[in-house]
């Protein structure tokens, strides 16, 4: 079952009968054609084993810069963690996941509230109320992204203005926030999961290696899980179309299910059907610009 909300969808398990898991997605875009809608695959595939999804919209270029897209995720995210059991969620097991632009900007919501809570500033969610962070294809040094992101198209100064200038990258770079961060924060951080293809050319995936390494240098709890061959759009669209067990869904199904037998067991589903051609796939491979 769907469900649209005022800047959020709902993806809701059909068996809802005890409450749900919960996964807060924040999609990608190039911070440019974010949409909540580009969840919908992900959406419909966790909520078929039995995991509710929350797919947060946010404004995008022009119409908002970076630090409105961070507030309106982190808007998101309050949302879901203050209201989801009204809607059969478990408020006791909630999730955030972004996606490329989604995972750098869920990651700087993430990492804001880290640092406001910690120095005891008033906050409208707590970092604590999240079990895991969920990574996907996201940037993490935006300074080390301004030439790549040049050269695939996106004009230097456009991503400037998006990043509202040179003079706040560093702000928006949550693996230079984790270095300049107090034990405190790093202690507040939940586990952290990120997820890259090895063959992505629009975010490479030493970016999230490299923040692994900073965050474990940190004392924070992460983990690396690449996939082998894997483009940018791989893992969250052509498998999910390609029907079957995709590794990410199954990735994400084991970290939130691992102490739960009951649950894993019931939440079993029959393996998704194909929904196109295999040839339809590798065209819009070869053709797309991610």
């Amino acid at each position: 079952m769907t469900i649209a909300l005022y800047r959020l969808d709902l993806y809701i398990p059909k068996d809802n009968r005890r409450p749900c898991p919960v996964v807060a997605f924040v999609t990608g875009g190039a911070w440019i054609i974010g949409y909540k809608a580009w969840g919908a695959l992900l959406g419909r595939r966790l909520a078929e084993r039995g995991i509710l999804v929350a797919c947060i919209d946010y404004r995008n270029f022009p119409q908002g810069t970076i630090s409105d897209m961070v507030s309106d995720a982190s808007q998101g995210i309050s949302f879901v963690c203050n209201n989801i059991a009204s809607y059969g969620g478990d408020p006791n097991q909630i999730y955030l996941m972004g996606q490329s632009a989604g995972a750098h900007i869920s990651a700087c919501a993430l990492m804001e509230q880290a640092v406001k809570e910690s120095s005891g500033q008033p906050i409208s969610w707590s970092v604590t109320q999240i079990n895991a962070y969920f990574g996907l294809s996201g940037g993490y040094n935006i300074h080390n992204l301004v030439d790549h992101f040049h050269q695939r198209g996106l004009n230097r100064s456009i991503f400037l203005s998006i990043m509202e200038g040179e003079e706040s990258l560093s702000r928006y770079s949550p693996e230079i926030v984790v270095k300049e961060s107090s034990a405190r924060t790093i202690a507040l951080l939940p586990r952290i999961f990120l997820m890259h293809g090895t063959d992505d050319y629009s975010i490479p995936s030493s970016s999230s290696r490299t923040f692994v390494d900073v965050l474990q240098q940190a004392g924070a709890q992460a983990t690396l899980l690449l996939y082998e061959g894997k483009t940018h759009t791989d893992i969250f669209i052509q498998d999910p179309l390609r029907g079957g067990r995709d590794p990410l869904v199954e990735d994400v199904f084991s970290v939130i299910y691992a102490d739960d037998a009951t649950c894993r067991n019931a939440a079993s589903a029959p393996t998704p059907r194909r929904l196109v051609f295999e040839w339809q796939l590798q065209l819009a491979r070869w053709i797309s610009p991610f």
